[in-house]
């Protein structure tokens, strides 16, 4: 089988069995053209012929490029997908080895999410208060946003029925699996007014659409717009870390551990898959209280 036909059997099995959304495709694909290209380079364009040999070659030559200067993560999520097509094919029956099953990532540093304050928090929501039309929808979004969570991409793709009762909301994350999520008074208040107040005129303006969150040409907010008005309420906030719209999600998290919530809630709520994806929070929360207790404990320093 020629390597481009098993890089698209490959993307059509990961697409159907495990429901991966576009975004993840598109990532994949350009992981394995990456692939294609350097086994194209060295003269290999049958899946057939390729070798564990080749697959080192690849992985040694991902992080010694000079010119695309990948991470450490980049290399990492190569590989990874590198490794889900051989062990396809072998599934496949397509190879009758492995040869990408002894080819190792780079080890990962261990990475804490970056978490903001929630007097940053508070600070960031503060800027959207007034009643203007754009008030009224970043106020509604950026509540929204950090009463659940939800990932950016889940909050623009939003419909108004997700909206299932007074106060929980139906996001929709990875692998088009569903969760349903509480999303606090402040947030319900700031989205009813939104509702009532702004959306049925931004409605007017555009095609008719389900979206929850309307721009002011009355087409669904992109992930690129939710982004820009995060940014622009940072900077009115004067806050000088860098906050992106993940920011909110990871402050979400640690927050909630913070307040004694139960790492398995944190985990239904956030959308994850796994329990250790969620776990990472709580080194967060354990780096806080290690640093509150060294500033307060009497013992806790020498120089004390």
């Amino acid at each position: 089988m020629s390597l481009e036909r098993a890089v698209d059997t490959y993307l059509r099995h990961v697409r159907i069995e495990r429901g991966l959304s576009d975004n993840t495709l598109s990532a994949y694909r350009r992981d394995l053209q990456r692939y294609l290209g350097w086994l194209a380079e060295n003269g290999i364009a049958d899946a057939a012929d390729v070798s564990a040999a080749h697959v080192s070659a690849f992985a040694r030559g991902l992080s010694d490029d000079p010119e695309h200067h990948l991470t450490a993560s980049s290399v990492a999520r190569v590989l990874s997908t590198v490794r889900g097509l051989h062990r396809f094919l072998l599934e496949e029956q397509v190879t009758q080895v492995d040869v990408a099953a002894e080819v190792k990532p780079p080890k990962l540093p261990s990475r804490l999410p970056k978490a903001i304050t929630i007097a940053q928090v508070e600070a960031l929501l503060a800027t959207a208060a007034g009643d203007s039309v754009q008030h009224i929808r970043n106020r509604a979004l950026l509540e929204l946003l950090y009463a659940t969570g939800a990932r950016v991409s889940e909050v623009c793709a939003l419909n108004v029925d997700d909206v299932v009762d007074t106060d929980i909301v139906r996001l929709t994350g990875k692998g088009d699996k569903q969760r349903i999520v509480p999303i606090g008074s402040f947030a319900r208040a700031a989205l009813d007014e939104y509702l009532v107040r702004v959306r049925p005129a931004l409605s007017t303006r555009g095609p008719s659409t389900p979206a929850l969150f309307l721009g002011l040409r009355g087409k669904r907010v992109s992930r690129q717009n939710a982004w820009l008005i995060i940014k622009a309420a940072a900077e009115q906030a004067g806050l000088t870390v860098e906050v992106s719209p993940h920011t909110l999600r990871h402050s979400f998290a640690t927050h909630l551990l913070q307040g004694g919530a139960d790492v398995r809630v944190v985990q239904e709520l956030l959308g994850h898959s796994s329990v250790a994806t969620t776990q990472i929070y709580t080194l967060v929360t354990a780096d806080t209280l290690r640093d509150m207790y060294t500033q307060a404990h009497p013992r806790a320093r020498a120089d004390h």
